[in-house]
């Protein structure tokens, strides 16, 4: 068994990897970073990714009134796929939404705008989720989409609690599921992959992601009254909901 393990066949998903992807270089642009977006939004909407990320938002929204507006903010926006998804949703179920997208990357930031010219209700802001300008933001909601796992746990639960502060609703994160069926599924997808940057950190996206105990441990410092649910593929929908 070691010498298949040394031999790369089995990979070690018990603790999460410290490995950095490729995307977390901010300076990163060109069009190999809008393939590269483009590529990640069409795996998510493949896999159903962006579903259970609508199924948080109609659960933390569930008898609430339609007749106020509420801000989103999406943290680490990417190309805007999932902000022109909640648009399109809260158009077909009578919400107002004001959106805002958020990404560290300007390349990506300018992307994103050029993609979503036909809703005005999103706008799009190069920000550093840790500056002082993402902390004076107001707002209800908050998205944290394949976003969290880029990020050590002292990390995510600053995050975390910064942002649960100054919701009204909730913070619904959306990520990935660290399991080794969840890894070789994800090379098995490769080989019909030709992006290398989506390969590569795709992989190690699987291995930065968690399992049930790491977000238990996580909610129980954050002190909040929160739920988890597995959804696949290999997904983890984790909810912090502020009392109504």
């Amino acid at each position: 068994m070691s010498l298949i393990r040394n031999m790369g066949l089995l990979v070690d998903t018990k603790h999460r990897t410290d490995q950095v992807e490729l995307m977390d270089d901010f300076t990163m642009g060109g069009e190999i970073l809008r393939n590269t977006l483009d590529q990640i939004a069409a795996i998510n909407r493949w896999l159903g990714g962006n579903r259970v990320t609508l199924h948080g938002l109609k659960k933390v929204l569930r008898n609430r009134p339609k007749e106020r507006s509420y801000t989103i903010v999406d943290m680490g926006c990417g190309n805007g796929n999932m902000l022109r998804e909640v648009a399109v949703y809260g158009k077909e179920e009578g919400y107002t939404f004001k959106l805002i997208g958020i990404d560290a990357n300007e390349n990506t930031i300018d992307y994103a705008k050029e993609l979503s010219t036909n809703f005005t209700e999103i706008s799009y802001f190069h920000q550093d989720i840790f500056s002082e300008k993402f902390k004076s933001l107001s707002y209800d909601i908050v998205l944290a989409n394949l976003f969290l796992h880029h990020f050590t746990e002292d990390k995510i639960v600053d995050i975390s609690n910064s942002v649960v502060k100054k919701t009204t609703v909730g913070l619904i994160i959306n990520d990935l599921h660290r399991h080794r069926i969840a890894y070789y599924l994800f090379k098995c997808l490769c080989l019909i992959i030709r992006n290398p940057m989506v390969k590569e950190d795709g992989l190690i996206s699987i291995l930065r992601g968690f399992k049930r105990m790491d977000l238990e441990r996580i909610s129980k410092k954050l002190n909040n009254n929160s739920s988890i649910q597995w959804k696949w593929a290999f997904r983890y929908l984790w909810i912090i909901q502020k009392n109504k």
